[in-house]
């Protein structure tokens, strides 16, 4: 006679309670959403950085050039009182930093971003490279 052992797990079902509770439940809704970042190249001429940042408005958001890279920052704080009962009501406080190396042959004397509409979109242009110089060639003397 053949039997169909299973191994107990004592925490299977604790960890499917937690799976509902954060994850699909209660807290799950409170699941933050980092901001999305697009990176491409346009004609191979500039590098463009798109950063979606919908909650934040232009004076939240910074751009710095630092030891050869793009440093994006966007930091934001909302505060209510009630002024009658002397407690803060809400408070909630947003960031978001993101690094980017910059390629060698950028222009950083031309980058330039805007802020449209939620969208964070920075034109990396890169310097012309350097033509090639064509080397003479000699002929050897024979000794």
């Amino acid at each position: 006679m053949a039997r169909n052992l299973v191994r107990f797990d004592p925490f299977a079902e604790l960890s499917r309670m937690e799976r509902d509770f954060f994850e699909d439940g209660m807290l799950g809704s409170r699941r933050t959403m980092l901001p999305t970042t697009d990176i491409y190249t346009k004609d191979d001429k500039e590098m463009v950085v798109e950063v979606h940042l919908p909650d934040f408005d232009d004076g939240d958001v910074s751009v710095d050039i630092d030891e050869g890279a793009l440093v994006i920052q966007a930091e934001k704080h909302e505060k209510e009182e009630d002024k009658d009962k002397k407690y803060v009501i809400r408070e909630s406080s947003q960031s978001f930093y993101r690094r980017i190396m910059l390629p060698q042959q950028t222009d950083q004397s031309k980058i330039a971003a805007t802020f449209e509409k939620g969208v964070l979109k920075i034109d990396v242009p890169f310097a012309p490279l350097p033509a090639p110089t064509k080397v003479p060639i000699t002929a050897g003397s024979k000794a």
